[in-house]
């Protein structure tokens, strides 16, 4: 699965876009020092979300939009199409799939 797929799959499951967690994240005080332990604990308790997704999360609450280029245009499992996440609601993508 890409990691755009994750980041869409949360919304559907939640529906809350990447975007508005990490305001929410913000919000709680956590950010780009944070540890990915209380970010999962919170997105656990509060969402349901699992280990996986969670982790996709913590990667766009601490780190940004931005992936690394090798998952970019790859035929791996975890290939995503551009190297920029799109954080503002699946239905808005212009770069579905």
């Amino acid at each position: 699965m890409s990691f755009q797929a994750y980041l869409d799959n949360i919304e559907a499951k939640t529906g809350v876009t990447p975007r508005e967690f990490i305001v929410r994240a913000t919000e709680r005080g956590f950010g780009p020092e944070t540890k990915a332990a209380p970010i999962l604990a919170w997105l656990k308790d509060e969402y349901g979300l699992g280990r996986g997704h969670g982790m996709a999360l913590v990667h766009v609450i601490t780190k940004g939009e931005r992936i690394d280029a090798k998952h970019v245009g790859t035929d791996g499992s975890h290939r995503d199409a551009v190297d920029t996440l799109w954080l503002d609601g699946a239905a808005s993508n212009p770069h579905p799939g």
